[in-house]
């Protein structure tokens, strides 16, 4: 049998149980972390980073780069530190996201249901008259720095008062509608724009409700006046060309709600 080498064994010695937790978390982190940035431009600029990185590496060991090893090896520190700069966004999504604990969400459960139902028929209604829309519902994130750029309205969520906010020439049409529970908080509220790439059909409006969901739990749903169709954007993706059942569904969904299906004499009906 042939011998372990003595680097070998001595690692092998040094392997135990807080070696595995070590290692486990460790990867557990950077999966996390991957998965976070997965779809948008900070995975570009990783991949990027990681080959300029790797080249570097790859360069100074095959011709001796004495230099370039050395900023190599002293560079860690400052590699690290703007890495947390580079992906500032990123990491305090995810921060964010440890920082919920779920239970807001699970106490209002019930309470987002009407919510939902009258968030739907406003926007197949928008829909259906070519009206932009921007219909922003506050989950465990609170929203207030993006109420704040609005006009307060704090009244009762209603089918009605929706559909009056964003109609054209109206004074708040151009901007978004929050809503917290079952109540309309502000309108007329400016959104921060992604950043990730987009068909060129999608303008400023789905633009700026991925990029409220990019940044908090907030889940948007987005009626194109140019087209008539609806989409819905939730964690920095969106599903677009929904009708009134997928919708309903979709909501249902990212609230934890029951959804029943309805029977094709009630979606005849809706039709």
């Amino acid at each position: 049998m042939p011998e372990i080498p003595a680097g070998v064994r001595d690692v092998l010695l040094r392997f135990d149980a807080s070696a595995v937790v070590d290692i486990l978390i460790v990867t557990a982190s950077i999966y996390w972390l991957l998965l976070i940035v997965r779809d948008t431009t900070a995975m570009t600029v990783l991949r990027g980073a990681g080959v300029v990185i790797a080249g570097a590496i790859l360069l100074s060991r095959v011709f001796e780069l004495r230099v370039i090893n050395w900023i190599l090896r002293n560079s860690v520190a400052g590699i690290v530190i703007g890495m947390f700069i580079i992906f500032q966004p990123e990491l305090r999504r995810a921060l964010e996201r440890l920082g919920r604990t779920g239970l807001r969400s699970v106490l209002r459960r019930h309470e987002h249901t009407d919510s939902v139902a009258l968030v739907v028929r406003a926007a197949v209604q928008l829909a259906r008259q070519s009206v932009g829309a921007l219909i922003v519902i506050e989950r465990e994130t609170g929203l207030q720095e993006v109420i704040d750029t609005g006009v307060a309205i704090d009244a009762d969520l209603s089918v009605e008062l929706l559909v009056s906010l964003f109609l054209e020439h109206g004074p708040l049409h151009d901007g978004a509608v929050i809503v917290r529970v079952d109540r309309i908080v502000a309108a007329g509220c400016t959104l921060p724009l992604s950043e990730a790439p987009l068909p060129a059909e999608y303008g400023m409006r789905h633009r700026s409700a991925i990029g409220i969901t990019e940044r908090t739990d907030a889940v948007v749903v987005v009626c194109s006046e140019q087209r008539g169709d609806i989409a819905l954007c939730s964690n920095g993706r969106m599903v677009p060309g929904l009708d009134e059942l997928g919708l309903s569904r979709q909501l249902h969904r990212l609230f934890e709600i029951d959804f029943v299906e309805p029977d094709a004499g009630e979606r005849r009906v809706s039709a």
